[in-house]
């Protein structure tokens, strides 16, 4: 069973901008060795996402590939990525919007140990 590290439903990003790092408190450094998994469905098209671990891009701009009204995020159909990551890690988490216009995203990342 995972552990949800952070998620929004409808978080609104403004035209040209990227948002604060979306992963604070408890996991914000992992306590275990873990499966580190990205779910996100966008708005529209235009809405990238950004994921470090430990400083380094294992996303840098990847567009989030499923789109729709918001709000209706299914970990079964809205998986982007997976990424095992050892004990100890800083996860940092940035949704960037390319568009001249605001998007709105639903995104969960969550952990699972791999022990």
């Amino acid at each position: 069973m995972g552990v949800v590290v952070s998620a929004q439903t409808g978080i609104s990003t403004a035209a040209n901008t990227k948002s604060s790092d979306q992963i604070t408190g408890t996991y914000q450094f992992v306590p275990y060795e873990c499966e580190l998994i990205v779910y996100a469905r966008g708005s529209a098209t235009g809405m990238n996402l950004l994921l470090f671990v430990n400083g380094q891009a294992l996303m840098n701009d990847v567009a989030v590939p499923f789109y729709g009204a918001t709000g209706g995020l299914s970990k079964n159909d809205h998986e982007v990525a997976s990424f095992i990551i050892p004990a100890g890690s800083r996860i940092e988490f940035y949704l960037r919007n390319t568009t001249g216009g605001a998007l709105t995203t639903d995104y969960s990342v969550d952990i699972e140990a791999t022990e």
